[in-house]
């Protein structure tokens, strides 16, 4: 199973999309529940200081399979927020956060993939407008990250012979950012994001490099309250790529009493698509998730599906007293 293991880098040299979308960013099945890592603009958009811890096991069984691990936080700069009073900033800067239109947030994350790895972490400023009974949110983010090829197996060459890669070891620091917009009320949420926004590049050799293009998300969700007890919150996510590629996910959650939830996704893909089983519970301020991916590509038949587990916690006033913030 040697060319799966060195997928990953042959089509990023050659510049095809794998599986119809390019893990050129790390692939997350629970975004909902985190959409920070993946739009700029929800950094502090609950009024909650949020932890959120994210693992990802893709395709089980299949050596060099990639991997993702996430650490996130993210804050609203409120005068009575928990990051203030736990840094003993109430008093000394109380008066620049009055508003309380100011959103921060860090990531920091590694993502693995066969011979291919990055590491690297997100810095995000978000500001905030009230609007009634909505918000409208914007956010911009810089993204330093080390990319790092092990060559030492693999022997990867390319077809264009001035481009060779110098070691088996080869490393390429990059910065580069994101933006987003979001537009939230107490029942729908919608937004925007393109990330590599600089369209950075890796230099292989030679003066020879591979652009990296950007890539957009679209998402937006709405909640359905049944009756006092459940609630159902079908959602979207599109993502394009400027090669061309193109991946939806098409997702339905059902919530109980706010503490339990269970659903089901769908994302396609150019050789076969994935079903996705998410579940959930709520313990007080703490929340735990778990996805399971069941691929129906040909390649099923060599693992045993993706595994995604999420641990969250939020602290802080409940953000349900402000208005234009989503109540989940």
């Amino acid at each position: 199973m040697k060319y799966l293991k060195l997928a990953g880098i042959l089509l990023l040299l050659s510049g095809i999309e794998f599986c119809g979308f390019g893990q050129q960013e790390p692939l997350f099945s629970q975004y909902m529940f985190n959409t920070f890592l993946i739009n700029p603009a929800a950094a502090g958009s609950e009024g909650f200081t949020s932890f959120n811890l994210t693992g990802r096991e893709q395709w089980l069984g299949i050596p060099g399979s990639p991997k993702t691990h996430s650490i996130s936080v993210q804050t609203r700069v409120l005068k009575n927020s928990f990051i203030a009073k736990a840094l003993n900033l109430r008093k000394k800067y109380s008066h620049r956060s009055k508003s309380g239109r100011v959103g921060v947030g860090a990531q920091i994350y590694n993502d693995l993939n066969g011979p291919i790895s990055k590491t690297g972490m997100k810095l995000t400023y978000a500001y905030h407008i009230p609007l009634r009974q909505s918000q409208l949110s914007f956010g911009i983010s810089l993204m330093p990250y080390q990319f790092h090829l092990d060559n030492s197996e693999s022997g990867i060459s390319t077809k264009d012979p001035d481009v060779y890669l110098r070691s088996n070891n080869f490393n390429h620091f990059i910065i580069d950012g994101s933006f987003g917009a979001q537009f939230t009320t107490p029942f729908l949420y919608s937004g925007i994001s393109v990330s590599d926004l600089f369209q950075s590049s890796l230099y292989l050799g030679k003066g020879s490099g591979i652009e990296i293009g950007r890539q957009y998300y679209i998402m937006g969700g709405y909640k359905i309250e049944l009756n006092r007890f459940f609630m159902i919150e079908p959602s979207t996510l599109m993502k394009f790529s400027e090669m061309g590629a193109f991946q939806i996910d098409l997702s339905t959650r059902l919530y109980y009493r706010e503490d339990y939830w269970f659903g089901m996704s769908y994302r396609n893909g150019a050789y076969g698509g994935s079903i996705i089983f998410l579940a959930g519970v709520r313990v007080n301020k703490y929340y735990f998730g778990y996805a399971f991916d069941l691929t129906l590509a040909p390649i099923m038949k060599h693992t045993f599906g993706s595994h995604e587990f999420m641990v969250s916690v939020k602290f802080g006033e409940n953000a349900r007293r402000y208005r234009w913030l989503n109540r989940y």
